[in-house]
């Protein structure tokens, strides 16, 4: 089909009167919507209040183990040579 054709075709299909739509499909898509709209929501608060339990947890651990501290030395420095 060359690019003449298809534009023809295309524009006696847009000229036509669209077909309508089942009732019952439109409901069951907007049912389907309102529930993927729902999911949605529900896994953007659970991952707020993954990332909201985890900034507490690394806040009790930092306070507890001092990350940011030194350890203390295992070994004495050598005393020789003075």
């Amino acid at each position: 089909m060359i690019r003449a054709e298809r534009e023809a075709a295309v524009r006696r299909l847009m000229g036509e009167r669209p077909l309508p739509v089942p009732t019952e499909l439109y409901q069951e898509a907007v049912r389907h919507g309102e529930r993927l709209l729902r999911r949605g929501r529900l896994a953007r608060r659970v991952m707020w209040v993954l990332v909201c339990v985890a900034a507490v947890v690394f806040g009790v651990w930092a306070a507890y183990a001092h990350p940011w501290a030194d350890p203390p030395s295992r070994t004495t420095p050598p005393t020789g040579g003075w």
